[in-house]
């Protein structure tokens, strides 16, 4: 028998640092496509369930959740999402390898873990389950998307 056969690798090999000039590019291209679809999502597909379900949670809501000062706040959360997301498919890329299928991995995990946050509105009554089930399928896609267009910029090459 070979010495280490059969052996699980706990630690994989450590390959070349994350290009951090390519993450933030990377990143702002997945931050903008996240905007665009959440704009779109939360304006013209569901905006008026929205808004009819949260001023039926709580009348007002929906203009409070408007705000000039709220939007700014959405705008910089899905940007460093997109950050966040492609700084994690280049953690993944030394262990899963380059490409749409890594990029997929990252973007179902950000889903999974946006399900787990977004769930307790459904339980308190902010929104209904076809709600918050529709906003589940778009930001499925809005991942994926994200994910696959920061993930086609991204590169090792040149990192210091």
């Amino acid at each position: 028998m070979v010495p280490g056969a059969g052996r699980v690798q706990l630690k994989p090999e450590v390959g070349m640092p994350i290009n951090t000039k390519k993450v933030l590019v990377g990143g702002l291209v997945a931050g903008v496509i996240i905007n665009i679809i959440d704009f779109v999502a939360n304006t013209l597909i569901l905006g008026a369930r929205m808004k009819a379900e949260s001023d039926a949670f709580k009348p007002g809501m929906s203009d409070a959740m408007m705000a000039g000062n709220a939007v700014i706040s959405y705008v910089i959360m899905d940007l460093v999402l997109g950050f966040a997301l492609i700084w994690t498919y280049a953690a993944f890329r030394p262990r899963f390898g380059a490409g749409a299928r890594t990029a997929t991995y990252v973007a179902v995990l950000f889903w999974l873990l946006a399900l787990i946050f977004t769930a307790g509105y459904r339980q308190m009554g902010i929104m209904s389950s076809g709600l918050w089930w529709s906003f589940a399928f778009i930001g499925l896609v809005n991942f994926l998307i994200a994910a696959w267009a920061g993930a086609a910029v991204y590169s090792e090459e040149g990192a210091p």
